[in-house]
């Protein structure tokens, strides 16, 4: 009984060593106010899935209170088992059919200029659930013809058929996340492949898409291996990059080594604005959807960024 009281309190310790003290600067608010409420009834009135909730996203508060939801079609059970993630893995639902227009229902009642819409991995159906994504798609567009739209979608196991389903439905920006650098992929996403969701990427820049991808930042790589990654997702003309802070959903995911600094996350900004990025987010409480209204504008985030280096080297030459 000892030993086990024994084993047992290693065991709690070790989780608490694990989940380290969060610094001040990642800390969110909490989901209150009466747009929270009616974004989360409209959500569950029409049983459908939120990233936001399957994967613990922080800033779920100001993105509801502000109207904007990321939904997350073909079901909440993924069938890869990635390292980081909060959604859970297994044996997926059948497809429902009545998504696509619960999902346009739901955008439409909220009332958003702007919507986001991802996905599990769906690797067991041979069109890797593409036709039900561009049957939201359609939807949404159907139901909501002013909505921008932006669709985060997984690698399709890098099949162009079903790529190109996507690019068909034409949103305004296709997304496909990175996640992490080269050297950790296989780590992070031992199912996914790092090459493979450059030439994801590529392949929809290259149809005329405008593209987008994020990384985590805190799982063991080097800023050196931070500025490759940014450099390929740039190589094959991905648009728009989020860069943001991993943080450990629970003990059976990878744990948190450490927690980069807001000065650090400004360095890769600046740095990815150098490479020619047309927009990019990077901060500790960046998430792949944030402020995503804003990056469907061509030139609004590198226009910013430039008018922000002429006003600094102004103030510094008027010193």
């Amino acid at each position: 009984m000892e030993e086990q009281k024994q084993i047992g309190a290693k065991k709690i310790k070790n989780e608490e060593v694990a989940f380290k003290k969060k610094p001040s600067w990642l800390r969110a608010k909490f989901p209150t106010g009466e747009k929270f409420k009616q974004v989360r009834n409209i959500v569950e009135k029409n049983k459908l899935h939120t990233i936001c909730q399957s994967g613990g996203c922080p800033n779920i508060g100001e993105c509801w209170m502000a109207g904007t939801a990321s939904f997350m079609i073909l079901g909440d059970i993924c069938t890869r088992a990635c390292k980081f993630c909060k959604v859970n893995t297994g044996r997926p639902d059948p497809i429902d059919i009545g998504e696509p227009k619960r999902v346009a229902d739901a955008i439409f009642k909220m009332g958003v200029k702007h919507a986001v819409i991802t996905s599990v991995d769906r690797d067991e159906l041979q069109d890797c659930g593409s036709t039900a994504w561009a049957n939201t798609i359609r939807a949404v567009r159907h139901r909501c013809p002013d909505v921008t739209l932006e669709t985060l979608i997984p690698d399709f196991k890098g099949v162009e058929e079903n790529i190109q389903r996507i690019v068909e439905e034409k949103p305004d920006v296709v997304s496909h996340n990175q996640e992490t650098i080269r050297r950790l992929c296989r780590k992070v996403r031992p199912q996914a492949k790092y090459d493979r969701s450059l030439a994801v990427l590529q392949y929809l820049k290259k149809r005329g898409m405008r593209t987008k991808s994020g990384i985590m930042l805190g799982l063991g790589e080097t800023n050196e291996e931070v500025l490759e990654a940014m450099y390929d997702l740039r190589s094959v003309g991905c648009d728009i990059i989020t860069v943001g802070q991993y943080l450990r959903p629970s003990a059976k995911h990878l744990p948190v080594e450490r927690f980069v600094t807001p000065k650090e996350f400004l360095f890769f900004r600046n740095e990815g604005y150098k490479m020619g990025f047309d927009y990019v987010e990077s901060g500790p409480m960046i998430r792949s959807s944030y402020h995503s209204e804003k990056q469907v504008i061509p030139g609004y985030g590198i226009n910013k960024w430039r008018a922000e280096q002429e006003a600094k080297a102004l103030k510094k030459t008027s010193a």
